[in-house]
């Protein structure tokens, strides 16, 4: 018998249709995703809810195909007509690769795809025309082109757009912000190295900005991009800054071949100077301020 004072117990909870379908798809919001992930642990019935409405949504076919590949990839063959327990369907639905090929999956399809080449392609071709071609402007190129790099390879990592798997990886805990600040973490790891070194092998210019004079313009237009991806989809952020940013570049000096070759002066008023410094910096912080404000738009699935 309950006693006068004692609180009565509250009816267990579960996961209801909707909820688990508005999980499968993406939209359900984090707090209530812990939640879900917390309770289907131990409730069976509801893990077989969730894994159910994953199985039948959009990530589907694409988590049966990834299944099928690692298995394919470990040399395991098919059991026949396998029955996973509901637990362990809905644990696969949230992280659906193994620990290994999540970082891999983490790392981003820029890192998988053609962007390493492209980035690799405009440094070789610097070189060429460097040392090859004897171009006194490589340098200048060079360092108005790399601002822009990061941008082309965050906008190949992350959307519907981009990914395969973009589905499957914004329904999961370690979607939205989190996973793509870890893919453009990926993509600057390649570019900084690579092109402030190879800026500096570079035949060197008297009064020209440094080989790592690029880097706060390039971090200030990728935090822009992620901000403005908030807005209208990365693909879209990145395509409007970096065609903003070369007209910005390279409109005065085709306008003025002859009296600025190698654009030195017009890159130098972009990069050299604490005050062109400072103000990237600010920029930057500004970007950073305006995601963070932002960084709930990254929770649903793009629609563009």
């Amino acid at each position: 018998m309950t006693s006068p004072n004692s609180s009565p117990t509250p009816p267990p909870w579960h996961v209801s249709d909707a909820l688990a379908l508005r999980y499968a798809e993406g939209a359900a919001p984090e707090t209530d995703a812990w939640s879900l992930e917390k309770h289907v642990e131990s409730c069976s019935p509801c893990a077989g809810r969730v894994s159910a409405a994953v199985r039948a949504g959009a990530a589907g076919p694409a988590l049966a195909a990834v299944r099928a590949d690692l298995l394919a990839a470990v040399g395991h063959r098919p059991a026949p007509a396998p029955t996973p327990t509901p637990a362990a369907a809905s644990v696969s639905a949230g992280h659906p690769l193994g620990r290994g090929a999540r970082l891999w999956w983490a790392a981003g399809p820029a890192l998988r795809g053609s962007w390493v080449v492209a980035v690799a392609l405009v440094l070789g071709g610097a070189f060429a025309l460097a040392y090859g071609a004897g171009f006194q402007g490589a340098r200048s190129w060079l360092l108005a082109a790399s601002p822009v790099l990061p941008l082309a390879g965050v906008a190949v990592s992350y959307g519907r757009h981009a990914d395969p798997l973009y589905e499957i990886t914004a329904a999961t805990p370690s979607g939205g912000l989190r996973l793509l600040l870890t893919r453009t973490a990926a993509v600057l790891a390649v570019c900084v190295p690579l092109l402030t070194a190879g800026g500096a092998l570079l035949p060197p210019v008297a009064g020209f900005p440094g080989a790592a004079a690029w880097l706060l313009p390039g971090l200030a237009l990728t935090l822009a991009t992620l901000a403005l991806g908030s807005f209208v989809g990365c693909r879209a952020a990145a395509a409007t800054l970096a065609g903003g940013w070369l007209l910005a570049v390279t409109g005065p000096v085709l306008g003025q071949p002859g009296t600025d070759p190698g654009g030195a002066a017009v890159l130098t008023s972009y990069f050299s100077g604490p005050v062109a410094q400072g103000s990237w910096a600010a920029a930057a912080l500004a970007c950073a301020a305006l995601l963070v404000l932002r960084r709930r738009s990254f929770d649903h699935l793009e629609t563009r």
